[in-house]
């Protein structure tokens, strides 16, 4: 790996983190291990040798940890190590300051993106209303969300009696994000579906939706 030379802990962070794709390669793994294909299909752009080369980097530097599952599965996943996850305040804290760049002309985001606009956008101060266990199950993938102690916690996974439940596709909850359509107008449609008791829906609605809702002086 190149280095800059330079005693700085800026410096010495790009040395390990610096390089393309590495960061959002940490970003995929935000919310739990993942496999070498479903990372390559969260990193649109992203080609199979790039891949292989970061994550190798990125072992080698202990910032990701490879795990193989061994018989009958053999699967072998990549995980985010203790100094991995560390990160993650970073990668926000980052995500908040790249809102006022450019948008790309023909960009997406990603479901593991959506996902964690739940966390970066969270307001502490109403974890005692949120409070809750809830499943988003998007395409092919479900995602666990616990709001319990003041924080929200996301993985990958279900979760034992959700009190609420969201099932939709990526392109729905894209367009609900991104106000191009109402979460009642996709309800309507079928495009959307929320299962669970009203209060607890209305929480998911209202934690989905925060991140992506202006404040009134906006």
């Amino acid at each position: 790996m190149r280095s800059y030379g330079d005693l700085c802990g800026v410096a010495r962070a790009l040395d390990v983190i610096g390089e393309r794709w590495a960061l959002l390669v940490v970003r995929e793994l935000l919310l739990g291990p993942r496999r070498f294909n479903d990372l390559l299909g969260g990193l649109s752009g992203m080609s199979p040798n790039v891949l292989n080369q970061r994550l190798n980097e990125l072992v080698d530097c202990g910032v990701v940890n490879r795990r193989d599952l061994g018989a009958p599965t053999r699967v072998r996943l990549y995980e985010l190590t203790p100094w991995g996850r560390e990160l993650q305040p970073v990668l926000f804290q980052l995500g908040r300051w790249g809102t006022r760049a450019p948008l790309p002309p023909d960009g997406e985001l990603g479901v593991g993106s959506l996902m964690l606009s739940l966390l970066a956008g969270f307001d502490q101060a109403r974890a005692g209303e949120l409070r809750g266990a809830y499943e988003f199950r998007i395409n092919t993938e479900t995602y666990a969300v616990e709001v319990a102690d003041g924080l929200p916690r996301i993985r990958r996974g279900t979760v034992d009696q959700p009190d609420a439940t969201l099932t939709t596709s990526i392109d729905t909850l894209r367009a609900v994000c991104g106000a191009r359509t109402s979460m009642a107008v996709a309800v309507r449609s079928g495009d959307l579906r929320l299962d669970g008791d009203q209060h607890a829906v209305q929480r998911l609605t209202e934690l989905l939706l925060a991140p992506f809702t202006p404040p009134p002086d906006a």
